[in-house]
């Protein structure tokens, strides 16, 4: 089964979300206000000049002053931004992880939409749309050749507004059209499964406002089932998000010491962040899948388990995304993003342009089943003596249907499982 990136539905906000006081800051930068190049200054005022007597067609001096900002902040470095209206509001529904839409996590394939899972209680589930859809058409606009921003902007609408599908999939040879009605769709950024009796599956999405509660709840359900003898927490293509968020994640899994701390030029983005003693999974061993994509706040996380030798970190070499954005509002609907602080990790790593190394490295691949064929065993010859005890109890076998397709968290459930058999058979001390 081929194996493809999964993008989040949100757009990927490759950065870790912090809020400082914007007073303080401005505050400090009027400081520098006396040092401002007048020559620079002059040059920008004459260039505005010429493009309003000699451009071709008429320009608004509104539209030139916000280009010149959106061109100043995108000089700066990639993650920089000038946010409009639009904008604004789209990285606090991010946040939020609340918005109008249709409550399906999307990833790009081969020019088209795939769909890698509907969410529970969603317009999308209710109509029918399954995991392995491909979306061809967006009511009569073909998907091929939009890119996948653009395929969830059109997915998403105000409340109520329809949108026909089509779908071509797996065991049917025409398309397949389902209206959906859009409605208020949350976002869970946590999900929890069990792959077998003990091991607990977590993925987490993105990083949001609440994802640090979300990840505590799922984590007391599988504990519901019983005992837990191990953990996979999933940080794959996982974007980043919220910074309070990646250190209450990293909380729920140790019980002291340092999580990240953050570096700047202004006093108040110098912050550190220590776990505290409650936690709920403190001694629960735990592998951490990364990958590529996983960036900033999966980093911090990643990071500061490894650091403190909390987990064994399996996958690829992470993004390596080591600075902090402040968003600082410019008025009730604008506000710019701005790289104000750079983090590391409890070691003092800083992961920019680096990323993160796993422990154990293993690459994403097809786990493809070899079929030894039927082998005559005792139990089948006849005349053989019988065990005299009860059948053992199968349940222990073969793994979710999850661990299946995916090789990387079949190999950590695997890696779980040598942790229990070494945990029993070291000798006592």
């Amino acid at each position: 089964m081929k194996l493809f990136s999964r993008t989040p539905l949100a757009v990927a906000l490759l950065s870790c979300t912090l809020s400082l006081p914007y007073a303080a800051m401005a505050e400090d930068m009027a400081d520098n206000q006396n040092t401002l190049p007048l020559t620079e200054l002059r040059m920008f005022a004459d260039v505005f000049d010429r493009i309003k007597q000699a451009y071709v067609e008429p320009v608004d001096d509104r539209q030139l002053l916000e280009d010149a900002i959106r061109g100043m902040l995108a000089g700066l470095d990639p993650h920089s931004a000038y946010l409009e209206p639009e904008a604004f509001e789209s990285l606090q529904v991010h946040t939020r992880g609340e918005f109008g839409g249709l409550g399906i996590e999307v990833g790009l394939e081969d020019g088209f939409i795939r769909v890698i899972a509907p969410i529970d209680d969603t317009p999308a589930q209710r109509a029918g749309v399954r995991a392995g859809d491909l979306i061809i058409k967006l009511d009569d606009t073909p998907v091929q050749g939009l890119d996948l921003n653009e395929a969830v902007d059109m997915m998403r609408g105000a409340v109520g507004t329809p949108i026909r599908l089509t779908i071509m999939r797996d065991g049917r040879d025409q398309p397949l059209e389902l209206e959906i009605l859009r409605d208020v769709i949350k976002v869970h950024s946590v999900r929890h499964e069990l792959l077998e009796t003990g091991y607990g599956y977590l993925r987490i999405s993105q990083f949001q406002a609440h994802t640090g509660d979300d990840l505590i709840s799922a984590i007391n359900t599988l504990q519901e089932n019983g005992p837990l003898k191990g953990l996979v927490l999933d940080l794959r293509n996982n974007p980043g998000g919220v910074l309070q968020a990646a250190v209450e994640v990293s909380n729920a899994f140790l019980d002291e010491g340092l999580i990240v701390y953050t570096e700047g030029r202004l006093p108040n983005s110098e912050l550190r962040f220590n776990a505290s003693p409650e936690t709920v999974a403190a001694d629960i061993p735990l592998i951490v899948l990364i990958n590529g994509g996983s960036a900033s706040a999966a980093e911090i996380v990643a990071g500061a388990l490894q650091d403190h030798q909390r987990a064994v970190l399996m996958g690829t070499d992470s993004f390596g995304k080591g600075s902090v954005q402040t968003v600082l509002p410019l008025g009730e609907d604008r506000a710019i993003k701005l790289t104000t602080a750079r983090y590391y990790t409890p070691s003092g790593r800083s992961i920019q342009a680096q990323g993160i190394r796993p422990d154990l490295r293993v690459d994403d691949a097809t786990l493809t089943p070899v079929d030894a064929g039927e082998r005559i065993k005792e139990r089948d010859l006849a005349g053989h003596l019988e065990n005299g005890t009860e059948e053992a109890d199968p349940a222990q076998g073969g793994g979710s249907e999850r661990t299946a397709r995916d090789f990387q968290l079949y190999e950590a459930l695997n890696l779980l499982k040598a942790m229990q058999v070494l945990q029993r058979t070291s000798p006592a001390t």
